[in-house]
């Protein structure tokens, strides 16, 4: 069999999987996607792709939108959530333009342009659940513009008037003397783990699948037992700061068994994006958290199963 496609996201979340490809032999061609979940959607749907990991508000909304169907036959190209690679929350800096005077706090920022990787990416999510935090009835004007560079730049020339990025990739960019400087304006944090691991459907429950899910466990297990050399890789192959890697390891916690999604996550996400004004009511809204939860993943076993 080829090497497995898996999409990924080249920051500092990606470390176990480096590792695991590094010590544990894991088999698989990893292609970054900078741009983020949304951009790993295209892909997956397009066959590009067997695995990806990446957000969990980004696949979920894309299955949501999209789901699997039974009627016509499942799409060998359609994909389920098969693991949780994150426990934690992640947390979204709101950013501007470094020289934006006119934008101080997230107050600011009611009735602005918001940019965004793609639509139906995790910054595209995110910023419905910052106007629903807010209070504020009417949603962004969005405009796609896909990198992260992009999206610094299109702040500093007011394409758009602000985005959304994880929080130490931000950071990387507050000084006035980087690239495209911004400057950090608001925070906030996804209301649910953040980063799961997905499959085109045919891939489930095999071995392949979980040869995949046990050498990210081992990756993960060598992450937390040798914590300077993950540093050592984030701050000379990932571009970030030794102070931010230590920092962000503090804040972090991956899972001790990737396999499995909870069903209650996807409840909760599902009320979540829908509050927000993200999905809009359909099929998955009918039946028990069991059947909702099944819609969207494909293995609910093992220590991350309600069931």
């Amino acid at each position: 069999m080829s090497p497995l496609r898996v999409g990924y996201v080249p920051e500092h979340f990606s470390t176990p999987l480096y590792f695991a490809q590094t010590y544990f032999s894991l088999s698989a061609n990893l292609i970054p996607y900078p741009s983020g979940t949304g951009h790993m959607v295209t892909a997956l749907r397009a066959g590009e792709l067997d695995i990806a990991i990446g957000l969990t508000e980004g696949w979920i909304a894309a299955i949501a939108k999209d789901p699997p169907s039974h009627q016509t036959g499942v799409s060998e190209n359609e994909f389920k959530l098969v693991g949780t690679y994150v426990e934690t929350p992640l947390c979204w800096a709101v950013s501007t333009g470094y020289n934006r005077e006119d934008i101080k706090d997230v107050q600011d920022l009611k009735g602005k342009k918001v940019g965004v990787s793609r639509i139906g990416s995790g910054s595209y999510v995110m910023s419905f659940v910052l106007a629903d935090r807010e209070g504020w009835n009417q949603q962004f004007e969005c405009l796609p513009l896909q990198t992260f560079e992009a999206l610094r730049k299109g702040v500093n020339d007011r394409t758009v008037d602000f985005f959304m990025w994880e929080y130490f990739t931000s950071k990387r960019y507050y000084p006035s003397d980087t690239l495209h400087p911004i400057k950090e304006v608001g925070e906030i944090y996804t209301p649910w783990s953040s980063w799961k691991i997905v499959a085109r459907i045919p891939l489930i429950d095999t071995p392949e699948m979980d040869s995949f899910l046990q050498k990210i466990n081992a990756g993960i297990k060598y992450f937390r037992e040798h914590k300077e050399e993950a540093i050592q890789y984030i701050s000379t192959k990932l571009d970030y700061a030794g102070e931010d890697a230590r920092e962000w390891m503090e804040t972090v916690r991956f899972a001790e068994d990737v396999k499995g999604v909870k069903a209650s996550v996807v409840r909760e996400t599902l009320e979540m994006l829908q509050k927000a004004g993200v999905l809009e009511g359909k099929a998955w809204q009918d039946g028990s958290e069991v059947d909702k939860a099944q819609m969207f993943v494909g293995n609910l076993k093992g220590e991350h199963s309600d069931v």
